[in-house]
């Protein structure tokens, strides 16, 4: 029975219309895994040097300590970024398989999952040198026990609490909180979670506990999953009563006003559109990185403009990068109406340089690091309304992403947004503000650098019916196949 699940799932990936996209972007990110597996790698040894020689603490001890940051933020980023265990379940359910069978497999396949093996990287390279300095190996063996059924425990975790945006947003917030005051040295929650993670080495039996959790947990989700296994159940779109809005306001931007209505109407109601508007405002704070000069290695003028692109285009480097997939599910409809191309997509033009110009307003607290950084953001805003509207637009007709808009999961991208024309398109994104920043004050100094971005920015607005043209051109050529992607669910 596995084997025909794997050999279903096979065929499912080569038969794919993203086939191209999908093994290009299964080797690129093979690529960046093995690159994270090897520094978390090294990491583990050194993390067991530092400690040891340089700051001459207890490693184990510490970085028992400090396990509860790591862990509460797995299970944020496992949110945000890991799918949930399923396979194309619709179809499996009209035929004679167990459903007890189907999500036997849809959950063995996370145990193989990078969001689980990875962790392996840094604790067993931590714990071999442990060994080799006289630590006892079946403690040492006991605790890495332990560590695993905890971090199995946020993997069956993230599935109970899927959907459950509220929530990971409160943990996420209380994280954050104990942190800071962590950070100012108010309350130490360490002090209070470390003894527990201590316990697992030093206390054998103690290791039952998170055993004990994982097998609740995995019980929890497992029923979850079977118990919604129906074609009328968990499958189905829930409904729910929405309040009609007119928007008025939008009248004057004329015919392209009824996308824009249609646009902030789909981010108000629906959960992958909200996700993607949160993590648009969360890019405002990506600046701190960069202007508070708290990493060294970021303290360069070119990561100023890298740093204020994505501080002003977080909305149009995220939802923009999904035109025209937010209309995947009406999209064969909306093609066979008189729909100019220009008007629809000026509707997300205008939607992307509103947001961008809201970001320019709130970035303004930036104003506190110098008129500098701010004059830097201001630049970067010009930039990213003038050209990188239209890049996004334009790398937009070869994304063939089908959205599911009740879902918030993918919230940060798909692998068939990814593909070599939209990689090709992404280096005007970022490498050309910082390039020509980098000539300008090299050459003359930081103000002959922000007036080349500048110049470059406002070129796009004098151009931008030409550029519109050509684009709408791409999205006619680009058309059959985005529909034929987009009925395509698997």
């Amino acid at each position: 029975m596995i084997k025909h699940f794997i050999t279903l799932q096979w065929k499912s990936f080569w038969r794919s219309a993203s086939l191209t996209s999908g093994l290009f972007m299964k080797l690129f990110m093979g690529f960046w895994a093995l690159w994270l597996a090897f520094v978390s790698a090294i990491g583990g040894v050194a993390v067991f040097k530092l400690l040891k020689d340089e700051l001459n603490l207890d490693p184990l001890e510490t970085v028992n300590r400090f396990l509860i940051y790591w862990l509460v933020f797995d299970l944020i980023f496992r949110y945000a970024l890991q799918k949930m265990p399923i396979i194309n379940i619709k179809p499996l359910l009209l035929l004679p398989f167990k459903k007890k069978k189907i999500v036997s497999f849809a959950f063995g396949k996370t145990a193989l999952s990078f969001f689980n093996v990875i962790h392996a990287f840094f604790f067993i390279p931590f714990s071999v040198v442990l060994i080799q300095n006289d630590y006892p190996v079946i403690h040492v063996l006991l605790w890495n026990v332990g560590l695993i059924a905890i971090i199995y425990s946020t993997n069956f975790l993230n599935i109970i609490l899927n959907k459950k945006d509220n929530l990971i947003f409160i943990i996420g917030g209380v994280l954050a909180i104990f942190a800071g005051l962590h950070y100012f040295g108010y309350f130490d929650v360490t002090l209070y979670t470390g003894p527990f993670f201590q316990a697992l080495y030093e206390v054998p039996m103690f290791i039952l506990i998170p055993i004990a959790i994982l097998i609740v947990l995995l019980v929890i989700s497992f029923r979850s999953f079977v118990r919604d296994l129906y074609l009328d159940a968990g499958l189905v779109t829930k409904s729910k009563e929405i309040k009609t809005e007119n928007l008025d306001w939008l009248d004057r931007f004329g015919k392209t006003a009824t996308f824009l209505k249609n646009d902030i109407k789909l981010i108000k109601r629906n959960k992958r559109a909200r996700s993607t508007v949160l993590v648009s405002f969360l890019f405002l704070f990506y600046g701190l990185l960069f202007f508070t000069g708290a990493i060294e290695s970021y303290d360069k003028p070119i990561w100023k403009m890298f740093a204020a692109i994505f501080v002003t285009g977080g909305f149009l480097l995220s939802f923009g990068q999904f035109v025209p997939s937010w209309d995947s599910s009406y999209y064969p409809l909306m093609m066979s109406q008189n729909i100019r191309y220009k008007e629809y997509l000026s509707s997300k033009w205008w939607l992307m340089v509103i947001a961008t110009l809201i970001a320019t307003v709130l970035a303004s607290g930036y104003l506190y690091f110098g008129w500098d950084v701010y004059l830097a953001i201001i630049v970067a805003a010009i930039y990213n309304i003038g050209v990188n509207s239209h890049v996004v637009l334009w790398a937009g007709a070869y994304v063939k992403t089908p959205i599911d808009l009740t879902s918030n999961k993918k919230a940060f991208g798909d692998k068939q947004a990814f593909n070599t024309k939209t990689l090709l398109l992404s280096l005007p994104k970022m490498a050309l503000p910082m390039g020509l920043y980098a000539i300008g004050h090299y050459t003359y100094g930081p103000y002959a650098g922000y007036a080349l971005v500048t110049i470059v920015g406002f070129a796009g607005f004098a151009f931008k019916d030409a550029v519109f043209s050509k684009i709408e051109s791409i999205y006619r050529t680009e058309k059959y196949k985005t529909i034929a992607a987009y009925k395509q669910k698997n």
